[in-house]
């Protein structure tokens, strides 16, 4: 089960936790940028739809678990994570897709609304160079019916991210 945050203070929708993390990083001009729909936005083809932009300006924020320790990977909407690419980047024996009750344990948030930055933990995080491909991308902004807009290097260096690659290659 999924369960909205009541709007912040500032009435952006976007998620308190977020809220704090973006006026402790200087970035209070973005709150004004949260964008709210009334249909959930959980999915990068949702949040391409409501925005009205290419699926690839979507910034999914995915948790994995490398050996039991969670790991956030960033990447474009229109792209699948290699998690065995994601495995041999980190020199884990072993990467899985963390479950709803560790993402929210990592992150404070639920699947479908977590953002690339602003966490209840610090977690190693992966950035995969196609975020690159635009000027701004757009991302949770902690629930799951609201967005934010970035310049995707800046959101990798909000994030703390390193960039790789680790997108499944198309044949």
């Amino acid at each position: 089960m999924t369960t909205t945050a009541a709007t912040d203070a500032s009435g952006s929708g976007a998620h308190p936790l977020f809220v704090q993390a973006l006026r402790e990083a200087g970035l209070d001009d973005l709150v004004g940028q949260v964008r709210r729909f009334p249909e959930a936005t959980r999915t990068a083809a949702e949040a391409a739809a409501a925005l009205g932009c290419e699926l690839s300006r979507i910034c999914k924020s995915l948790i994995f678990a490398a050996d039991g320790v969670p790991v956030l990977v960033l990447m474009d909407g229109a792209s699948r994570v290699d998690v065995e690419r994601v495995r041999e980047e980190l020199g884990a024996r072993q990467v899985t897709r963390a479950g709803a009750e560790a993402v929210r344990e990592a992150t404070g948030y639920a699947i479908g609304g977590v953002p690339p930055f602003g966490h209840r933990t610090r977690t190693r995080v992966l950035a995969d160079r196609s975020l690159l491909a635009h000027d701004v991308v757009w991302a949770a902004a902690g629930t799951p019916h609201t967005v934010f807009p970035m310049a995707p290097r800046d959101l990798v260096t909000h994030a703390g991210g390193t960039l790789v690659d680790v997108r499944e290659r198309t044949s």
